[in-house]
């Protein structure tokens, strides 16, 4: 039986977490992205979806972002890879403190934003990325785009790795996300992302914006949690992917 896990970015939203949308996210997924201070979150957003997330059983992951809320880390930054080593570090650490006096291990780490996006083909800010988190501890999963060269830089730095697809998110032909200043860059329609979710499992591909089928070889799948509907996409991908006979599962290096 395919296993795969499904994974949220969360705890950058405090409206979503006090409304209950965070709370029924939990119910569809397996693995929490959790901000951690940089784009976004703070201590008590933190301890709050660490809390939820236990309830749910869902594993726990640091989600470090530029250290720029204004933008919420989405736009790139010109730092240094000494800068973002410190403060990638300083954000998984400020989780893993949370996490221990909720009684909740961290077992992997995704980046957010455009810190992800440019380490995608940026093997030196990957390699930040790396040895922020390996200054912390390295045996945790680090979570990447399928297909792409950061994860290479991940497994070289000694680090279990997932590689990451999206099912609420369009692609490009050469595997990359398509940039969100376009207006079809998010998927909204929860039926579409569950097949576009299902595809990635049962074929390994996906449609790009031109058509074109794009090979896409992934144990996790990510639905953001600030997508307009994530509560049905996730509910419906869920769904759709355990009535194929698909087991949903957290990460975890073993």
């Amino acid at each position: 039986m395919t296993t795969i896990d499904l994974n949220c970015d969360m705890g950058e939203i405090p409206a979503a977490i006090g409304d209950g949308t965070q709370e029924s996210l939990m119910r569809s997924i397996t693995s929490a992205n959790i901000a951690c201070g940089g784009h976004a979150g703070d201590e008590q957003t933190m301890r709050t979806t660490i809390q939820q997330a236990l309830r749910y059983r869902v594993a726990v992951g640091a989600h470090p972002g530029y250290p720029d809320r204004q933008n919420f880390g989405r736009r790139e930054l010109k730092m240094s890879a000494k800068d973002v080593a410190d403060s990638v570090y300083e954000q998984v650490l400020a989780l893993a403190r949370v996490a221990d006096a909720c009684g909740a291990q961290v077992v992997h780490v995704k980046p957010h934003g455009a810190l992800y996006n440019q380490a995608v083909k940026n093997r030196e800010l990957a390699a930040a990325i790396a040895a922020g988190v390996a200054r912390w501890r390295n045996d945790v999963v680090l979570v990447g785009l399928a297909g792409s060269s950061m994860l290479e830089v991940f497994t070289q730095a000694g680090f279990a790795i997932a590689a990451e697809a999206f099912a609420d998110r369009r692609y490009e032909p050469d595997g990359t996300l398509r940039s969100r200043k376009f207006d079809d860059a998010l998927i909204h329609d929860s039926a579409e992302a569950g097949k576009q979710a299902l595809r990635m499992v049962e074929r390994g591909t996906v449609i790009a914006s031109d058509g074109s089928e794009v090979p896409v070889n992934a144990q996790t799948i990510c639905i953001h949690g600030d997508t307009p509907g994530s509560t049905d996409i996730a509910a419906a991908v869920a769904k759709l992917l355990r009535e194929a006979g698909v087991k949903l599962g957290g990460l975890s290096k073993s």
